[in-house]
């Protein structure tokens, strides 16, 4: 396939990026092959931008007046060749600085030979070595023999042809990688099915959680943080408000070593700074946040997880008393109380679960739901439609708990209600649009709808009403006749619909009209059934 020609962020050049990565699929496992992908990306960034940065430096050194000029065209090269040299000046700015063999003018130009594999992994070793926050995150795998030279050629020349370093109209740096990155994590998500799951939540069932929550500042958290998705989206959220994604601390863990990768890449790729531990680490058995405490906490845990080391964990400080231990056959509730005991006094968490954490009786589950509620942390309870994920068909619900649910309590400026003893309930399930014939997306629309409703019930400005068939405020009591169980189409009731118990005289003729047709119709169809069935008879 032959490389664009003009480096480009316009629709297009990502389906063509794709069709070029979906030939690796012939030789490299599915679940490894977005590695091969995603490392490409990630190291043609690095590259555009030392290019970028080292431009900057040319002009600078020309150009009277600036902090690197100096006089002469030969000090000025000897000036930028010790500037290019000095991976502070790359640093500085948010760049990072790339050796001579890990510039993509070098790589591009051994695309086609048959050590193209070796030379990636080496220049992949050589970013790792220039920029320490980088070891042990970057893929080193395309040398492997199996890994057919060819085909990663062409890969190389088709990512030559992206720019992944532009600006707008007012200078400011566009987010290419950035939207490359999310294109394809939800392409692979698709393509691996079941196992796509592990690394990657839809996109827009993370911008209902941030909406919901609303980490403008502090201390986020995310226990199982997959690709770091959760994190891209909440930095977003504080920009896009006027804020500097330096108000929020980032903290996030993962069990599985190349996910824990990607999710390092992925942030380093956008400039986000963030604590994801040493290495990865099972958050069970080995919780790297032990005595930390956050302001806000996101999460999509892996659902119904049987194996979770649940038996040797029973006296476990997270669900000390006043709570109960969580059943070893389900990880679901472990998932909560994990997460229950990580909030600040004022935190907040909202995440995903299976539905049948709303409601199961199983193991203690009903018991320790209870608790929850009679604790004051179960805040919000929203049913999501089906199909938001590649990885299941299993229908989701999302939880939303706090630790103070007091009035008083300022949340981004924004005085909340009291709403202790009473939970919201939300049935989202009608909400949604299928974007594919498996795969339904949350519009923009429908999570301001959700979180429109969420704050207009928990601030004292809002004026919140209960909505026949959407959402319902229930007191603790009227839950506790529901033994408990946290499923909204219990309390929401049902959907009013518009009364038709008038209509015109116009309107009468034309539905009296409409019955004579389909009478009509039937008894057309009554003789030739019935003739159909004579001859049947008659040939008997």
């Amino acid at each position: 396939m032959p490389a664009a020609t003009t480096p480009t962020a316009s629709i297009g050049f990502e389906a063509q990026l794709w069709e070029a990565a979906d030939l690796l699929r012939n030789n490299v496992d599915p679940a490894e092959y977005k590695h091969v992908v995603l490392g490409l990306l990630f190291l043609k960034y690095i590259s555009d931008a030392f290019d970028a940065r080292a431009t900057d430096l040319a002009i600078a050194v020309k150009k009277p007046g600036s902090d690197y000029y100096v006089k002469g065209e030969a000090a000025q090269r000897k000036e930028l060749a010790t500037l290019l040299e000095d991976s502070d000046e790359f640093t500085s700015v948010g760049a990072f600085w790339a050796p001579p063999e890990a510039r993509w003018a070098e790589l591009r130009a051994a695309a086609r030979k048959p050590e193209i594999g070796k030379r990636l992994d080496d220049a992949m070793d050589a970013i790792e070595r220039a920029n320490p926050r980088l070891r042990g995150a970057l893929p080193k795998i395309y040398a492997r023999p199996m890994l057919d030279k060819a085909v990663l050629g062409k890969l190389v020349d088709v990512v030559s042809g992206i720019g992944m370093v532009e600006k707008d109209e007012h200078g400011r740096s566009k987010d290419i990688l950035g939207r490359v990155y999310e294109y394809f994590l939800s392409r692979f998500a698709s393509a691996e099915g079941k196992g796509g799951g592990e690394f990657y939540t839809p996109e827009s069932v993370v911008k209902l959680l941030v909406a919901l929550i609303e980490p403008f500042g502090g201390r986020v958290y995310d226990p199982c943080c997959g690709s770091g998705g959760m994190f891209v989206q909440s930095v977003k959220f504080i920009e896009e408000h006027g804020g500097q994604r330096r108000q929020a601390s980032i903290f996030g863990q993962e069990s599985n070593p190349t996910t824990w990768r990607l999710a390092r890449m992925n942030l380093a790729i956008r400039g986000i700074e963030a604590n994801l531990g040493q290495s990865h680490a099972d958050t069970f058995r080995e919780d790297l946040f032990r005595d930390e405490r956050f302001d806000f906490i996101l999460a999509n845990p892996p659902f119904n997880v049987s194996q979770w080391h649940g038996e040797e964990l029973r006296s476990d400080v997270r669900w000390k008393a006043p709570m109960i231990a969580p059943p070893v056959g389900n990880a679901n509730y472990a998932w909560i109380l994990h997460m229950v005991h990580h909030l600040t006094p004022n935190g907040v968490a909202a995440f995903i679960l299976a539905n049948g954490s709303m409601s199961s009786m199983q193991s203690g589950e009903g018991q320790i739901r209870q608790k929850l509620v009679e604790m004051e942390l179960v805040d919000c309870m929203v049913a999501l439609p089906p199909q938001l994920f590649y990885s299941t068909q299993i229908p989701v619900c999302l939880w939303v708990m706090a630790r103070n649910r007091n009035n008083g309590r300022s949340w981004d400026k924004k005085l909340l209600r009291d709403r202790r003893g009473e939970v919201l309930f939300i049935d989202a399930r009608k909400l949604g649009t299928m974007d594919t014939r498996v795969h339904r997306l949350l519009e923009g629309g429908d999570i301001q709808r959700i979180a429109k409703t969420y704050h207009a019930w928990r601030t004292v400005s809002g004026a919140y009403q209960d909505v026949p068939g959407f959402c319902k405020s229930a007191k603790r009591e009227e839950i506790a006749k529901h033994e408990f169980v946290l499923t909204p189409g219990r309390y929401v009731g049902v959907e009013e619909v518009e009364d038709r118990s008038a209509v015109s005289g116009d309107e009468f003729d034309s539905l009296l009209a409409l019955l004579e047709t389909q009478i009509e119709q039937e008894q057309r169809l009554n003789k030739v059934m019935l003739v159909a069935l004579r001859s049947l008879s008659h040939g008997r």
